[in-house]
């Protein structure tokens, strides 16, 4: 703060005030008061400690998710929850909510208050604006997709072979009009997914049908268009693969609504809290958020232990879970369809 109001030619009080938010500055003054902190790269410490000028560490911990109350993510935390606190740390949480704008604004309110490292699920496309805070020493891990601007320990899934081993699936149970719903096409994430869904059609020697895709899709509700629209086209497919949690919730929807969960396939990316209990159960492939938010805490507390080395990507494998709904073959397949539970009978009604 001395450095800012030498730089600014005012006192530190003055300084004090502005970056509080206190008033009685004058804005001739405190246009000044800013510049210098921009100018300087100066952060305000609101712990009102700066406690990196003893060299010590606040044990505090940033995770930023794209959205906690996703129950993969809410997993992921919970993980990485159990391995900081055993160091005795404290997690500081929020939610992206897919806007980069919110993540930058976060991660900086992160940094203002001194955490000695970030777990981050990305979502903006570049991440320059960390390298300052990597250089004063706040350690970076990335999970679910990659920031190619930062150079970072990254902890990812399989989504390319897990995409590739849903369709493979839908494929070996006698489907070749196989849907695609997918997220925004700029992720990574996304981007990956769709490429599995290629590669799989590749494989089996199925032409990719445009019709049969739907890319930038980002709600339950959009999804639930989106199969609608699908089906109700002349050349409709069999099977669907969502590419992720919140397309298949807005696809089992539309199915429903249909009375079509009996008669189209799918299988969807990442595991449904009661995938099991509906029916026909829902297939799947799942994650392991438990064992990426383990690795990625345990990643960077050794960071924070020892901050050099060069930063590695680990990719942790994925698994399908076939529940009942990935399994049904298309129409005139030659077998016998699974078919919808008949309803129990009610007593009939004396007049």
């Amino acid at each position: 703060m001395r450095d800012v109001a030498a730089l600014a030619g005012v006192g530190v009080m003055t300084v004090s005030r502005v970056v509080n938010g206190r008033g009685g500055v004058g804005p001739e003054r405190a246009a000044r008061v800013w510049h210098a902190i921009e100018q300087l790269d100066y952060r305000h410490n609101v712990t009102a400690r700066n406690l990196r000028l003893t060299g010590q560490l606040t044990a505090t911990i940033g995770v930023l998710l794209e959205d906690v109350a996703n129950p993969p993510s809410a997993e992921l935390l919970r993980a990485i929850e159990k391995v900081v606190s055993e160091r005795n740390c404290l997690l500081l949480c929020a939610s992206s909510d897919g806007s980069a704008e919110r993540e930058r604004a976060l991660l900086a309110a992160f940094c203002t208050r001194r955490v000695d490292g970030l777990i981050i699920d990305p979502c903006a496309l570049d991440h320059r604006y960390l390298l300052p805070e990597v250089r004063r020493g706040i350690q970076v891990v990335f999970t679910g997709r990659p920031a190619p601007t930062v150079a970072a320990d990254t902890v990812l899934s399989d989504n390319v072979g897990g995409a590739r081993s849903a369709v493979a699936h839908l494929m070996a149970h006698g489907h070749t009009r196989i849907g695609f719903l997918g997220d925004l096409s700029h992720a990574s994430t996304a981007a990956e997914r769709y490429r599995g869904y290629q590669a799989a059609l590749r494989d089996g020697g199925i032409q990719e049908d445009g019709s049969l895709i739907r890319r930038d899709v980002r709600t339950a509700q959009s999804a639930q268009r989106a199969v609608g629209e699908l089906l109700g086209s002349s050349r409709a497919p069999t099977a669907m693969f969502t590419a992720q949690y919140l397309l298949t919730l807005g696809t089992r929807a539309a199915l429903a609504a249909m009375g079509r969960e009996w008669e189209v396939a799918h299988v969807g990316f990442d595991d449904i809290s009661f995938a099991s209990i509906v029916k026909p159960g829902i297939s799947v492939v799942t994650q392991d958020p438990v064992a990426m938010g383990t690795i990625a805490a345990q990643l960077l507390l050794q960071r924070i232990r020892d901050p050099g080395g060069t930063p590695q990507t680990i990719k942790i494998p994925v698994s399908l879970i076939a529940r009942g709904s990935g399994e049904l073959p298309p129409p005139g397949a030659g077998k016998a369809r699974a078919r919808r539970p008949a309803p129990a009978a009610r007593p009939s009604m004396a007049r």
